[in-house]
Parts: C-alpha cells; sequence; structure tokens
C-alpha cells in the first residue's frame, strides 16, 4: 500500500506545527523563530508562505515560498531613476510577479529541509503541488504569477526536478556563494595571519591602521532600538547602490531579528567620534556562521577601509569560536577572495508562465543578469 504524501500552507508562524523546529534544527533560517521574522518583518514587496510536508500524516519536511511583486521597487539599482530603462521596463511588464521556492533574502539552500522518512522527490513533487495551488490562490486575488523559481542549491546538492515533475524550467547559475572555510589548526587571528602570504598580511596592517578612531561594539537589542533610524540609513546607502535590487528591508527588521534569534544573531556598530558610521550582522548557524546584511557611511568606509575591516573582524570572530566556515554569500567577491574565501556556483531552477518567454529563457536570463567579471585572489601562502 503506497504512502499518503500531504502538504500544508500556513501564512503564520504560530500555527506551525509543534515539531517544526524537530527538524528545522538544522538550518536556524527554517526555524519558527526566524519564520516568525519573516511573517511580521518582511520587505513590502514580499509575502511568505510556510510548507510543512507530511507522510501518513506525520511530518517529514518544511518549507519556505516567497511571494515577491517586483513592480512596487527600484529593480535595477539608483542609476535608472532619473531615465526610462527599457530593460526596467521590459522586467517589469514580463516579470513582476515572482513565487519562488526558498529564501530571496539569502544565499544557499535555505528552501527546505527533509526528515529520512521522505524521500527527496517526494518532497519535490509536494513542493511542486504547493506552488501551483500558490499560484491559484493569487490568480483568485487577481495577480497573474509570471515567473516561478526553486533556488539555491550547490552542484552536488542540486536535486532531480525532472523526476519529480518540473516540466520545461531553465537551470541557471548566478553570482556564487563565497565561502570561508576555517582550518581546523586555527585557534585565533594570529593563526589566520601566520597563514597569509607577505602581500594579504601588508593589505591586513594597512586596512587596521586606517582604522583607527573606529570603534566597534556589540549592540544590545535595546541599542539597536536606539539607532533604529541611523542603522536604516546606513543599510539603505548600501542596497540602494546595488546594481539588482528584489527587496529592501523595512526599518526595524534588525530589532525583530534579534528579539527571536537572542544570542544567535550578532550586531556589531562602528562608531566615529561617537557616531555610528557602519554596522554588520551575523548569524550562528550550527557550524556556520552566516554574515547577514550591512551598512555604512560612505566616506567612512573609504576613508577607514570599513567594510575590508568588517570582513576581517568576522573571519577574526568565527575562528576564536571554531566555526567551520563564514558564508559570506554574493556580493563583492574580490574583495571577499582576498580575505581568503572561495566561490561555490549555487543554482536554481526558473519558469516563466508564458510559454513563448520561456522558450527564449536561455537568453533573457542572461540579459537581466550578466555575468560579472571578476578576479579570485588567493591571500594565502
Amino acid at each position: 500500500m503506497s504512502p499518503k504524501l500531504s502538504y500544508k500552507i500556513f501564512t503564520s508562524a504560530a500555527s506551525l506545527p509543534l515539531e517544526w523546529d524537530t527538524i528545522a534544527v538544522k538550518n536556524i533560517f527554517l526555524s519558527k523563530s526566524y519564520m516568525q521574522v519573516l511573517e511580521s518583518s518582511s520587505p513590502t514587496n514580499m509575502e511568505c508562505h510556510f510548507v510543512a510536508l507530511y507522510k501518513n500524516s506525520i511530518l517529514c519536511g518544511i518549507g519556505v515560498v516567497q511571494y515577491i511583486n517586483l513592480s512596487r521597487i527600484n529593480t535595477f539599482g539608483e542609476e535608472i531613476k532619473k531615465k526610462f530603462s527599457l530593460k526596467d521596463y521590459i522586467f517589469k511588464k514580463f516579470s513582476s510577479h515572482t513565487l519562488i521556492l526558498g529564501n530571496n533574502k539569502l544565499t544557499g539552500q535555505n528552501a527546505y529541509l527533509l526528515a529520512n522518512t521522505i524521500t527527496e522527490n517526494e518532497a519535490l513533487a509536494l513542493f511542486r503541488k504547493t506552488l501551483k495551488k500558490l499560484k491559484k490562490e493569487y490568480l483568485k486575488k487577481c495577480v497573474h504569477i509570471n515567473l516561478v523559481s526553486v533556488k539555491d542549491f550547490n552542484q552536488t546538492e542540486f536535486p532531480d526536478f525532472k523526476t519529480a515533475g518540473f516540466k520545461n524550467y531553465y537551470k541557471f547559475c548566478t553570482q556564487p556563494n563565497m565561502i570561508f572555510h576555517i582550518h581546523p589548526e586555527w585557534k585565533d587571528i594570529e593563526d589566520y595571519l601566520t597563514a597569509l602570504n607577505t602581500k594579504y598580511r601588508t593589505q591586513y596592517n594597512r586596512a587596521r591602521k586606517k582604522a583607527e578612531g573606529v570603534e566597534k561594539r556589540k549592540l544590545t537589542e535595546e541599542d539597536i532600538l536606539k539607532h533604529e533610524e541611523r542603522i536604516h540609513e546606513l543599510y539603505l546607502t548600501v542596497a540602494s547602490n546595488a546594481p539588482f535590487n528584489t527587496f529592501f528591508l523595512p526599518k526595524g527588521h534588525f530589532h525583530t531579528l534579534k528579539q527571536q534569534l537572542k544570542e544567535n544573531f550578532r550586531f556589531y556598530g562602528y562608531f566615529l567620534n561617537d557616531q555610528l558610521v557602519g554596522f554588520s550582522t551575523l548569524v550562528k548557524n550550527n557550524h556556520d556562521m552566516d554574515t547577514y546584511f550591512l551598512g555604512y557611511d560612505e566616506s567612512v568606509q573609504k576613508e577607514k577601509m570599513l567594510y575590508l575591516n568588517m570582513l576581517y573582524d568576522m573571519v577574526a570572530y568565527a575562528v576564536k569560536k571554531d566555526f567551520k566556515h563564514v558564508i559570506f554569500a554574493r556580493s563583492a567577491m574580490e574583495i571577499k577572495s582576498s580575505v581568503g574565501a572561495r566561490p561555490e556556483e549555487v543554482f536554481g531552477i526558473i519558469k516563466h508562465s508564458n510559454a513563448v518567454v520561456n522558450t527564449f529563457m536561455s537568453r533573457l536570463f542572461p540579459y537581466f543578469d550578466p555575468k560579472i567579471e571578476w578576479k579570485q585572489r588567493n591571500p594565502f601562502k
């Protein structure tokens, strides 16, 4: 007799099954606490759905699906605000409403987790039904989903989507996930520095000297609330300069994150003359440490090499606390490689609801997400 497979969609973290976290224990970004952050402090153009998979009425898988309305933000950065952009016009006309199995705010496989009682193909077949169901629900609200996607998997994780029923999807590869591997023999920052070659030890010393006068402080929940306006301003300085955006975090997001994740979320403020000029954030995720969002004052960043110093601080903390990896995520690949991070290709699949448009996806995707040329650095001896 074949097992009974089913799924259930939730929009409230409070209503998730009691046993949800027994599966989410492997990844904090699928925990109830983080689902609460997604529910209460997501970007204004994003809606989150939490999915529970069942086999014979027993919970065996969990996942997150996000709806993103790209028509509500300036997708291609600040430079197009003052002029007409054909790329932006076409993108908004044909791709405004997107449904993603995964977390668009993160890099890496944060889409789902499974118990050993269900196969990946069984689970993916259920997630495919989930996406189909959500498309119908949005259509009832007069929202026509243009794009459906599943992300992000490295080469070894990439599932057999076709066997699970995902037909006519285009497999894509975007900017790599920059991952810093910590050598088990490293016990402190001095061990890391010893492993660097002369050129990059010099870079480290120069960056540290430039940062003289900047004070780094670990901020509490109350501190984050106190500096909320300035934090949002610094975040937007960085986020608005990105070449491609699908969301902007709301004011108060980091305070909510600290409330939910407690000591698993670290917020560091950088002060110059007692003025907050930058911040970095970290999330402890079992043996990995994930870098989250950051912000800085552009003029101070240039003068004090603030961003590079933040990267060194992240490495120092991860080494000191015996993490195995620092997940630096996408963007700024060259400077991240200069501190020792290495690129890991990540893949996803995507499908357009218009069959004609979908036929040309292999040409359209690179046009809207062009390959970024960068030079990989190798700072170690």
